[in-house]
């Protein structure tokens, strides 16, 4: 006959504060915010991100310098036109650590330990797209910031005007953070291969806007200008541009829709594209969470 017994070895209730849903999805959002520059990873992590930094502030801290020694404020760069001269390095930017929030937990199939705790499919996507445009948005405001203040050191005349050219040149860079990091969060995440990853984020950002830009110069050519204007909002820069230039009161700097209405199409369909990666976003890891 078997005589079970039983053993006192400790275990204790937990009486503390449960932090819950909110707290969770929080740290997610910092854990990601901190990936996106290789904080809290090893230092090869951190290179390739802070070298990019770098390269985005050179040309404002030398613009500043050119204005400030000849007293030629006008030769300040236009608040919403920086990001839009950089963007071959904001394009390397979202390819190289895009599939850091995306691609990682999918391949490894640690998705599901995210849903083990009170967290649900909407938050982690969530979480995740606000991290990387946080990370895209610290990355493109940082030398427009840093252009507003050397203007104002430099004296540059209308200082209100100044003011709204720099809050319109915020507003580009917010809209531009958010539809790059929702369609470079969507390619990561179906390519969990990093190398695969960052290839195809390059084909969708750079190799995209080649081609549009070769098609509108064929149709610029022809005398097809509305037509070349409307081809523009195909990709994510000129696209971001079209609202910065018609509804922000930016300088035009490539072809985009004409007028009021121009700018009002590409706004919606920033919108949208935000809105269908989070819904895509969702399905895949939803998916992979079960996996």
């Amino acid at each position: 006959m078997n005589v079970s017994t039983i053993h006192d070895i400790g275990y204790r209730h937990y009486d503390g504060k449960r932090l819950g849903r909110a707290y969770v999805t929080r740290s997610i959002f910092v854990h990601n915010l901190r990936a996106a520059y290789g904080l809290g990873r090893p230092a090869r992590a951190k290179v390739m991100p802070f070298i990019l930094v770098g390269i985005m502030l050179l040309p404002a801290v030398g613009d500043i310098a050119v204005v400030a020694i000849a007293k030629r404020p006008e030769a300040l760069f236009p608040y919403t036109r920086y990001q839009f001269m950089l963007q071959l390095i904001i394009s390397i930017f979202v390819a190289t650590q895009a599939p850091v929030l995306a691609s990682r937990e999918i391949r490894f199939h640690t998705v599901p330990l995210y849903f083990s705790r009170p967290v649900g499919h909407v938050d982690l996507v969530l979480a995740k797209l606000g991290a990387f445009a946080t990370a895209l948005f610290a990355l493109t405001a940082t030398p427009v910031t840093l252009l507003y203040v050397g203007g104002l050191v430099t004296q540059v005349p209308d200082s209100g005007e100044h003011l709204l050219h720099y809050l319109g040149g915020l507003a580009a860079c917010l809209l531009l953070s958010l539809v790059l990091a929702a369609i470079g969060l969507v390619v990561a995440a179906f390519t969990p291969r990093r190398g695969f990853g960052v290839a195809a984020v390059i084909a969708v950002l750079i190799v995209s806007e080649a081609l549009v830009s070769i098609v509108q110069k064929i149709a610029e050519h022809t005398g097809h200008w509305t037509m070349s204007g409307w081809l523009g909002l195909c990709t994510p820069f000129t696209l971001v541009d079209a609202v910065a230039v018609r509804l922000l009161g930016g300088k035009e700097g490539v072809t985009v829709p004409s007028g009021l209405r121009g700018g009002a199409v590409a706004l919606v369909l920033c919108a949208l594209i935000v809105a269908g990666s989070v819904l895509v976003l969702h399905a895949r890891f939803r998916k992979a969470g079960l996996s």
